[in-house]
Parts: structure tokens; C-alpha cells; sequence
């Protein structure tokens, strides 16, 4: 079976969680958590020297990271519900709203990020917070446009766009933002938030959430 190792906040986790549960793959987790800095461990540096989460440890052993191409490995191993579905047009569609989430909000608002705008820049966590909120509003405003919004992001099936929406809306809300502005997200959000693959990968479903 294969492992996920991650950490209940970890929004690039929390992005396999979902797309592990959509295409039914079991698999067994391993937590590392991040607070409290054992992804600098010995153990956890021997298989990601990166020092970053999630890996994927495959059944054959092998560990692979960063979250995109663990999902694109999953989309090329267990084909049978996709989650880039339809022409060549609409799957790049799907991949910009992912990248917009992945590529662009996603690496300036880590945790990682948030200690050094902290320690040593000496930010206090007020503009921290200004600073994390901009970025992610930055990103809505350019997916509220792009996605169809009527149940998923596109069409009336779970895409690679509302795999890494949720986890990113998840953030919105721990840092109060508002969404009033995004009509489109936030009626993918209710939609998401009814679905058992949605929900079982919840952060606050997880067994190390604190």
C-alpha cells in the first residue's frame, strides 16, 4: 500500500489527500510535522533532501515529492477517473488554475516563508498576515474568471483545479479573508464540502490534527 507522508495543515498534502480519495486509492499515512521541525530530521532528510512535504512513497518503494508531479504520476497510474479530463484546450485550462494555486500563491505564503518574513526580516505577525492575504487575493482574482463555477471549477466532475482550490481556500479562512468577491469559488466550495473525498481529506479530519 502506498504511504503519504504529510502533515494535516500541509496544503500540498492535503491536495493528494483529495485526489488519493477521488480516484479510490488506499493508502496508509506517515506524519511529519512541520511546526515542530522534524521535517529537518535525519530520517526525513535521507528521502527529500528538499525538507518539504508531502513524498509519496509508491509500493515499490520509491519516494517521489512535490505535490504536482506526485498528481500528474497519479493521473498517469490510475487513469480511470481523471482529473484532467477533456481536449487538449480544457485540460490546459484546468492546469492554469491548478498553477495559479501551486506556482504562484501557494510558494510565497508557506510556512517556511511565513518564519522568515518573522525571523529575521522581523515582520510582526499583523503584516505577516496582510502579506499572506495579498498573495492569495492576487490569485482569486484571477480564477474567479477562469473557472465555470457551477459545481466544480469545470464541468460537473472534480479536476485538478478543485484539487488544489480547496486546500487553498482552506487558508483563506484561517486567515479570515473574504470571499464575498468570488462568487464562482465560493459556490465551488459549498459544492466540495459535500463530497466524502472533500471531506475525509480535511484538515481537520486528519489523525494528527491539532
Amino acid at each position: 500500500m502506498p504511504t503519504l507522508w504529510g502533515y494535516f495543515r500541509s496544503s500540498a498534502a492535503y491536495r493528494l489527500r483529495i485526489a488519493l480519495n477521488l480516484k479510490g486509492i488506499s493508502y496508509q499515512d506517515r506524519f511529519i510535522h512541520l511546526a515542530k521541525g522534524e521535517q529537518g530530521e535525519a530520517e526525513f532528510i535521507a528521502i527529500n533532501p528538499q525538507k518539504l512535504l508531502p513524498v509519496f512513497e509508491t509500493d515499490d518503494g520509491d519516494y517521489l515529492t512535490q505535490s504536482m508531479a506526485v498528481l500528474e504520476y497519479l493521473e498517469e497510474t490510475w487513469p480511470e477517473i481523471p482529473l484532467l479530463p477533456g481536449d487538449a484546450i480544457r485540460k490546459a485550462r484546468i492546469r492554469a488554475v491548478a498553477d495559479i494555486i501551486a506556482c504562484d500563491i501557494h510558494p510565497i505564503d508557506n510556512l517556511r516563508i511565513l518564519k522568515y518574513l518573522k525571523d529575521p526580516l522581523g515582520l510582526e505577525q499583523d503584516q505577516v498576515d496582510t502579506w499572506y492575504v495579498h498573495w492569495i487575493k492576487l490569485g482569486f482574482d484571477a480564477i474567479e474568471p477562469a473557472i465555470e463555477g457551477k459545481e466544480f471549477c469545470f464541468g460537473d466532475t472534480a479536476t485538478l483545479a478543485d484539487v488544489c482550490l480547496m486546500p487553498q481556500l482552506f487558508n483563506a479562512h484561517r486567515f479570515n479573508m473574504s470571499l464575498d468577491e468570488y462568487p464562482k469559488i465560493k459556490a465551488v466550495e459549498a459544492h466540495c464540502q459535500k463530497i466524502a473525498a472533500f471531506i475525509d481529506a480535511h484538515p481537520t479530519n486528519q489523525p494528527d490534527a491539532e
